[in-house]
């Protein structure tokens, strides 16, 4: 259970601002207000550090699945410095979501991402 709902429902809030940019100025934006300078991402396709390395698995990530928006699946938790939540990828036409998975990040301070470990848990074949 959280004992600091708000810390952690403001960071993945951010993080998704940040997923769901599509603008390259936006992205770059969004991406600075989620992570901290040096802060990383990890998941089973990328393992990158810092703003413009975050922001370009993005942009990919834009790229490969064009028309779709990331969207928070289920309640965020968290302790300490560590939040976790779900989430899943949607076809804004059909509403369907053939990409989902399950997020841990490490915020600093301020509430800043530190890093993400990322686990994907459905993806299509293919992808």
């Amino acid at each position: 259970m959280s004992v600091n709902t708000d810390r952690y429902e403001s960071a993945v809030a951010r993080y998704f601002e940040a997923w769901n940019a599509t603008e390259p100025e936006a992205l770059k934006k969004a991406v600075a207000a989620a992570w901290t300078a040096d802060g990383g991402y990890t998941d089973p396709l990328a393992d990158v550090r810092g703003h413009e390395a975050v922001a370009a698995v993005i942009a990919a990530a834009h790229e490969q699945f064009p028309g779709f928006l990331f969207r928070p699946l289920g309640a965020v938790d968290g302790h300490h410095d560590t939040a976790r939540f779900g989430w899943e990828l949607v076809n804004q036409a059909d509403s369907s979501a053939p990409v989902a998975g399950f997020d841990v990040v490490t915020l600093d301070d301020e509430g800043r991402i530190r890093q993400v470990l990322g686990f994907l848990d459905r993806v299509p074949a293919g992808a």
